[in-house]
């Protein structure tokens, strides 16, 4: 007896509906809490079970979910969510988790299911880690802009340097409060935490890429992707082998631009922003370097400059779908040599 059936996966639930393809009977429910342990306990439910396909859509919660039902032995699929909104079509009726689940299921048995990649566990884990190195920088830019509005709204004169030594050594002199001082205080050693944190995570990354063949060969190919930026780029990009062409790897990473057009009316083009924010975060970073003369992509960083009114906001990110096609070559080129974990 085969087994089709969908996930909606919520931090609270995780509502269910499947059906038997045999007797066709559909159940519906919910599991509570939503964690592996009663995942799993639910699951035990199709033990015995020749046949059993679950979908799943891609979004926050899916990984032990996935985990879980390959462990119990079912087949999944992925879905993409934004294709999974496009095929779900105008809303018709209020929209609800089961109403989720129940259409995800109908996917699946129309053999409709948009699939996206299910990275292995290791490519998973290296995403978690640069995840992490970036949301410690950007907590630490955020203690910096603190103590500089501090230091602007009690009228301190501009100190460029306050993270510097130099900086600190003034900072006892400046006319601030009590309230004031103590601000800049405890920010300071919050940044100072933060930098210890981020050089060891650093150190820990650039020792992984220097192992791992795809990165390395994004390093050697590609002019302003460093070490941290080549693993975040492989490891956010995934196996390239899935796209039919560098453009799918533009538009995953969400760089392609969306134009509204009707009747002979056209909008103002803008990036979708649609696949992973890291992915962009790295091709944006790598790009930066473009404007540098030394770079290769500097005649055609300066000439979409100027084609733009000098916006080199366009011109960087002209230049990051360009890293976004080359990186997916070279990936592409390397096969599955590219896939080995990084140890």
């Amino acid at each position: 007896m085969a087994i089709v059936g969908a996930f909606d996966v919520h931090r609270a639930q995780l509502t269910y509906d499947y059906i038997s393809t045999e007797t066709g009977e559909i159940r519906v429910g919910r599991i509570r809490p939503a964690d592996r342990e009663h995942l799993r306990a639910w699951l035990g439910r199709f033990e015995g079970e020749e046949e059993v396909v679950f979908a799943v859509e891609a979004c926050t919660g899916w990984r032990y979910v996935v985990d879980e039902l390959r462990r119990a032995g079912c087949e999944v699929h992925l879905a993409e969510p934004a294709d999974l909104s496009r095929d779900r079509g105008p809303k018709k009726r209020a929209k609800t988790d089961a109403a989720d689940a129940r259409h995800l299921r109908e996917l699946l048995q129309q053999d409709r299911i948009p699939e996206s990649w299910v990275p292995p566990t290791g490519v998973l884990e290296a995403r978690a880690m640069v995840r992490l190195y970036k949301d410690l920088t950007e907590e630490r830019v955020g203690w910096a802009q603190r103590i500089r509005a501090t230091l602007f709204h009690q009228g301190v004169p501009s100190l460029e340097s306050v993270l510097d030594a130099s900086g600190r050594e003034l900072l006892p002199g400046v006319g601030l409060s009590p309230a004031g001082h103590r601000a800049v205080e405890v920010g300071l050693r919050q940044i100072d935490r933060l930098s210890a944190e981020i050089k060891m995570l650093g150190q820990e990354l650039r020792g992984r890429a220097q192992v791992q063949p795809g990165c390395r060969a994004l390093v050697v190919a590609h002019y302003g992707v460093g070490p941290i930026l080549a693993f975040a780029i492989w490891a956010e990009m995934g196996d390239p082998r899935r796209f039919s062409s560098s453009s799918d790897a533009v538009r995953y990473a969400g760089l392609d631009i969306t134009v509204y057009s009707t009747d002979g009316k056209r909008s103002r083009g803008h990036l979708s922003r649609q696949g992973p924010s890291l992915l962009r975060w790295a091709l944006y970073e790598a790009a930066l370097h473009a404007s540098r003369l030394t770079s290769p992509d500097h005649p055609y960083y300066e000439a979409v400059k100027a084609r733009h009114q000098g916006d080199a906001q366009i011109a960087i990110l002209s230049v990051a779908r360009k890293l976004a096609r080359r990186c997916y070559h070279t990936l592409r080129e390397l096969g599955s040599e590219a896939w080995p974990a990084a140890a």
